[in-house]
């Protein structure tokens, strides 16, 4: 939140999260669920991954990335083959 000058407010707003869950976690100091874990994540665009990474640099993906990373999800083990194949003959 620091890094991007972000509000409890605009968190719980970017993330869907009540103000009072983000809160929480600052004032009690309170675990978050994984839910809510992933949902902050989606919020400042990262993967868990990415969140645990501990001392390397984030990656931040704008929407369209994410956008491409959604449907690779979606994909079988033969189309992941061919739009690689694809993605390396461009």
């Amino acid at each position: 939140m620091n890094e991007r000058n972000w509000t409890e407010y605009r968190l719980a707003k970017e993330s869907g999260l009540s103000q009072s869950t983000i809160a929480n976690m600052y004032k009690r100091n309170t675990v978050p669920s994984v839910a809510t874990l992933e949902a902050i994540c989606k919020a400042f665009c990262i993967s868990l991954s990415q969140f645990f990474a501990d001392g390397q640099e984030a990656i931040v993906l704008d929407e369209e990335q994410r956008e491409m990373l959604d449907i690779w999800n979606t994909l079988n083990r033969e189309q992941k083959a061919a739009l690689l194949g694809l993605l390396k003959a461009m």
